[in-house]
């Protein structure tokens, strides 16, 4: 999980079975974060997603910064990139 938590900090899109959601609300878990607490609020047009703590909860590594959620779906946090 830890690796996952490292990836969601300040993601700007969130990468989900293929399709590109631009990051709403992000909350890094922490001691204080329950199970139904949101952790994730994305959009892309008129679709709205939200996933809460337990969703994210044991994800799994893929790899290249691809963790499998216990419902199967592909989820990946992406930032913008910066030109200075």
């Amino acid at each position: 999980m830890t690796h996952l938590i490292d990836m969601m900090d300040n993601a700007d899109f969130v990468l989900i079975d293929g399709v590109v959601f631009e990051t709403e609300y992000l909350r890094v878990p922490d001691e204080d974060t329950v199970a139904d607490d949101v952790v994730l609020e994305a959009k892309r047009g008129d679709t709205e997603i939200a996933l809460t703590r337990a969703e994210i909860d044991d994800a799994e590594h893929v790899g290249e910064g691809v963790f499998r959620l216990k419902s199967g779906a592909h989820l990946r946090f992406l930032s913008s990139a910066t030109i200075h």
